[in-house]
């Protein structure tokens, strides 16, 4: 009795095996190694919706290779560029071939190396890595590697599109930049100062303070410095909380400048700065739910809103799934070196115009939007607004993509 229990269990193992084997050979795995605890958690959670539902959206229309699923697989990595090599050892072991981060540069470079060496050392094991918000320079640079791929601006970019943009802004003749002190903090610092020099030599720059990313609680110390500086516009890369509560903090005490920003957008931002911001905040992105030329449905945002409780955000994560199904496709295979090759120098029609990933670096090339914060919403001239605060953004200008585009150093080795 006892053999044929045994016998029994062994054929069921066996079977659950088969059928686990089957569902994965029909599953193509994306693993996402953000933050989901820790002082960024938000925005991780913010990521994770945003990749569930750009990946559903391409299953829902049939998958890839005729049929096959993708499956986002989550890792908490804590913003820490160790535990995201630890994690980068489970994806291997786990037979994950395709990876995607967003949050810290310094995370990015550090998965970026880490993948570069498994690809060298292990073919077999080779991992493809779509960067959605690591936005160093020096990652589509000197850092440059065939297995990374990025869906945003780099630092270098966006800083471009703000000094044109103060090309037009007389009133501005002051600027202080603050920023978190770690490689993108520096590089906003570094840019500022070069692109500002060449478009508008008679600003004065008062003030560039760096402070520790993820730590600090009570920004009003920083806003005194910027207060007594006499500046007239503010401009900042941070993010997350340190982004909210920087901010918040100016409101709090009557700060009285122009904040330009790069993700300002969301993750209670807007709630948080009230209508105090209304023409005073601004962002620079890819989108935003406001965007005239989008061709993104009413619906389609609303349905998101309904779905998440968070607005639609990241309009580069969704072109990032897409555009890698479409390379997967058009490899007519998951192998990950071919899907890269599929992917270099690809044109994509997104939803606000034609975007092009750079094959010399593979950095997305398209068009920039400053906007700026308004009255949005139900009775006002801007449908939708951020957070259900009544507030949302207006385009002020959309710079086009040959006039963002900033040459690279990248001396890339292909497989």
């Amino acid at each position: 009795m006892r053999k044929a229990v045994g016998l029994s269990l062994f054929i069921l193992a066996v079977y659950l095996l088969t059928t686990v084997n089957a569902i994965a050979a029909d599953t193509i795995r994306i693993a996402y190694i953000d933050p989901l605890s820790g002082a960024f958690a938000n925005v991780g959670e913010q990521g994770v919706k945003h990749f569930q539902d750009a990946i559903k959206e391409v299953n829902d229309s049939g998958g890839v290779l005729n049929g096959k699923k993708l499956e986002l697989v989550t890792f908490d990595n804590k913003t820490s560029p160790q535990e995201s090599l630890l994690i980068l050892r489970q994806v291997v072991d786990q037979g994950i071939h395709f990876i995607t981060q967003g949050n810290g540069s310094h995370v990015a470079g550090a998965l970026s190396e880490g993948v570069a060496k498994i690809n060298s050392r292990t073919p077999d094991d080779a991992i493809i890595y779509l960067n959605y918000a690591a936005i160093d320079p020096a990652l589509t640079n000197e850092k440059c590697n065939f297995a990374h791929f990025r869906f945003d601006f780099n630092t270098q970019m966006k800083i471009k599109a703000i000094a044109n943009y103060f090309k037009d802004r007389k009133d501005i003749k002051k600027v202080y930049i603050i920023g978190q002190d770690y490689a993108h903090g520096h590089a906003v610092s570094r840019f500022t100062k070069e692109y500002l020099k060449e478009t508008r030599p008679d600003i004065e720059i008062v003030g560039d303070d760096l402070h520790p990313i993820g730590k600090v609680k009570d920004f009003s110390p920083y806003v005194a410095k910027i207060q007594a500086s006499g500046a007239d516009a503010v401009v900042t890369g941070n993010w997350g909380n340190d982004m909210t509560l920087l901010i918040k903090a100016g409101k709090d005490t009557g700060l009285d400048v122009d904040w330009f920003t790069f993700y300002a957008g969301g993750l209670g931002s807007p709630p948080s700065i009230g209508e105090a911001g209304i023409g005073k905040v601004y962002q620079v992105t890819e989108y935003h739910t406001n965007v005239e030329d989008s061709k993104l449905s009413d619906e389609f945002v609303e349905n998101f809103w309904q779905k998440y409780e968070t607005d639609f955000y990241y309009h580069r994560i969704r072109v990032a799934i897409q555009m890698w199904a479409k390379a997967i496709d058009k490899a007519g295979s998951t192998d990950p070196f071919k899907v890269a090759k599929a992917l270099e120098g690809m044109k994509y029609d997104s939803s606000v115009g034609e975007v092009r990933m750079r094959a010399e670096d593979h950095q997305l090339i398209a068009p920039i939007y400053i906007s700026v914060l308004t009255k949005a919403g139900e009775g006002t001239e801007y449908k939708h607004d951020v957070e259900d605060s009544g507030l949302g953004f207006k385009t002020v200008a959309k710079i086009p993509n040959e006039e963002v585009t900033v040459p690279t150093s990248c001396k890339m080795e292909r497989p």
